[in-house]
């Protein structure tokens, strides 16, 4: 890291205060507890793995140096799971990201699209010349296209995967129609999540970084790869 980018001093002893801190309230949080899946111990447990981890990568860039803390992944920050044995319903919550980074490509799309559309008169009110703008031409596309589809092919239309994730949550009985479609994100209960799957470039760098170490010899020289690997 450059000089230019590195945090000072000052920023790593606020870091470090910030984990005294977080310790301080994890720890009040545990003798206060009410029962094994207690949410106060949760939300104090992930606000000191995040503290620690924003303190360990600060004195790492200023230092050089490292802590003993091991951060949980995603999933072993889940609290456990307290849902129906065998749910009779369930949700599937994705989030994907996306950078526009060819713009261009993206109104062509969007404008094919609403050709087509006007060829066929079919034309819906809302589609009309919509796709003269970025947030048009999106309106268009994924009016258009499966969510599935536009990720298989987000790049014909100009756009650069970023995170994405997916929620498997479990339910005691079906939602009834229209239920939670004003707030749809804003009910779900961390432990009744069956299972999660995210896809980061993080986790790409991760593994290029052990990829680098399993090939470095004890001396630090790269060791030869097999003829056929």
């Amino acid at each position: 890291m450059s000089d230019a980018v590195q945090p000072t001093a000052a920023e790593v002893r606020a870091a470090a205060e910030a984990v005294k801190t977080a310790l301080d309230r994890h720890l009040a949080a545990v003798e206060r507890r009410t029962g094994e899946d207690d949410p106060g111990v949760y939300e104090a447990f992930n606000e000191l793995a995040a503290a620690a981890e924003a303190y360990d990568e600060l004195l790492y860039d200023r230092y050089d140096e490292v802590t003993p803390f091991e951060i949980p992944g995603s999933d072993d920050t889940l609290p456990p799971y307290t849902g129906p044995e065998e749910p009779n319903a369930l949700s599937v919550l994705i989030r994907r990201d996306y950078a526009v980074v060819e713009p261009q490509r993206l109104l062509a799309q969007a404008q094919r699209v609403e050709a087509v559309e006007e060829d066929g008169a079919t034309a819906t009110a809302g589609f009309d010349a919509a796709a003269g703008t970025i947030h048009g031409a999106l309106g268009v596309l994924f009016g258009e296209f499966e969510p599935d589809e536009i990720a298989s092919r987000h790049k014909e239309f100009g756009l650069e995967e970023g995170d994405s994730t997916l929620w498997v949550t479990a339910a005691d009985e079906p939602a009834e129609p229209g239920e939670w479609l004003e707030a749809p994100f804003d009910a779900i209960d961390p432990q009744r999540v069956v299972c999660r799957f995210d896809v980061s470039a993080v986790f790409d760098d991760e593994s290029d970084d052990d990829d680098l170490e399993d090939d470095l010899g004890s001396d630090g020289d790269l060791e030869p790869m097999d003829a056929d690997r």
